[in-house]
């Protein structure tokens, strides 16, 4: 799918083509411009031509979770990226989508990491690949649709910024896909620079903030982009970000056997986490090769523990392990 050309090919036609393109693109979801009927034989055939809807992708289904399911899609340039749809028990939707082809972090938990960072994604493929899960449900289940997407896919989204906002808008755009902003979510291990940036925009995307450690010390065993950002520096940010927005802010919290799951890790988390609006996720590790989950009588142990002290707190139920669709196992790679 290249829509590179899109704008350029409308520059020539009536203001209206625009309207009827965004409504056979964006809402019928065609893969074919034949399919465009409303639109002249001939715009059909050079767009066909220049701007092809096709869009190369693998799908995996977890047999032993079929709630979940991940498809590589694969660019002209031999770049592939994966995203998620998860389905859930409620018969809402949603999708992990990818910023990046890779990632340049190298989170020590995290499979995107350690293989490596090709290229940033533009918005458009950032974009296709909401619209791979929006053709399919429409497809295979009678013209269901997406309900919420995360930016938690490859990649981190703030390093890649301008694509990622540029994208966040156009699933926003009334005119486009029309999908409320506070159905969004975007994760950050915590560029400071982008805090501050999102904090500026007139949406309410929700902003999640990958922590995993109290301390900077761990952290940065952990985050080698913690030795730049200290945990202080992006409080700092996030307390600005809400006094801004008025909006809660998540902090995920992966639970690491032996690691980052002990008595004085939750003492140590406690003393930061105890603001108003201040959320905290604990998420069990999934299995990347180096590190071993923790067990989920600790993780509840952990969690009674900061509820003790006054913490808001969560856990999430991890889907799509056995099709490494999980948390932090995203790797870009055909299985």
């Amino acid at each position: 799918m290249d829509l590179s050309k899109l704008s350029g090919i409308l520059q020539t036609e009536p203001k209206f083509r625009f309207r009827q393109v965004y409504q056979a693109l964006y809402g019928e979801l065609i893969s074919d411009w034949a399919q465009a009927s409303v639109l002249p034989l001939n715009l059909r055939e050079r767009l066909n031509q220049d701007c092809p809807l096709d869009i190369t992708a693998e799908i995996s289904v977890d047999p032993g979770d079929k709630s979940s399911l991940k498809a590589l899609l694969t660019w002209a340039d031999g770049v592939s990226v994966e995203t998620v749809l998860m389905r859930h028990r409620d018969g809402r939707h949603t999708i992990c989508l990818s910023s990046q082809a890779g990632c340049p972090l190298g989170c020590a938990f995290c499979a995107t990491g350690q293989g490596g960072f090709f290229r940033n994604l533009s918005a458009d493929e950032i974009v296709q690949q909401f619209i791979f899960w929006a053709r399919f449900l429409k497809q295979e289940n009678k013209g269901e649709s997406i309900n919420n997407v995360v930016f938690m896919g490859m990649g981190e989204p703030f390093l890649n910024y301008e694509q990622f906002i540029k994208a966040v808008k156009i699933l926003n755009d009334p005119e486009k896909f029309n999908l409320g902003s506070r159905r969004m979510s975007v994760s950050t291990v915590g560029i400071v620079e982008g805090i501050k940036k999102l904090s500026t925009e007139k949406l309410q995307v929700n902003l999640a903030i990958s922590l995993h450690a109290a301390v900077d010390s761990l952290r940065e065993q952990l985050m080698p982009i913690a030795k730049k950002y200290s945990i202080t520096s992006i409080l700092k940010a996030v307390d600005e970000y809400i006094r801004k927005t008025g909006r809660r802010v998540m902090f995920e919290y992966i639970m690491i056997k032996n690691v980052n799951d002990g008595e004085d890790d939750a003492l140590a988390l406690a003393q930061l986490m105890k603001k108003p609006l201040y959320l905290v996720n604990l998420i069990p590790y999934n299995p990347t090769g180096k590190f071993q989950a923790s067990s989920p009588a600790r993780i509840k142990e952990f969690k009674k523990k900061l509820e003790s002290l006054g913490v808001a707190v969560t856990e999430r139920h991890s889907q799509g392990r056995g099709i490494s669709a999980a948390c932090g196992q995203l790797a870009g790679k055909k299985k």
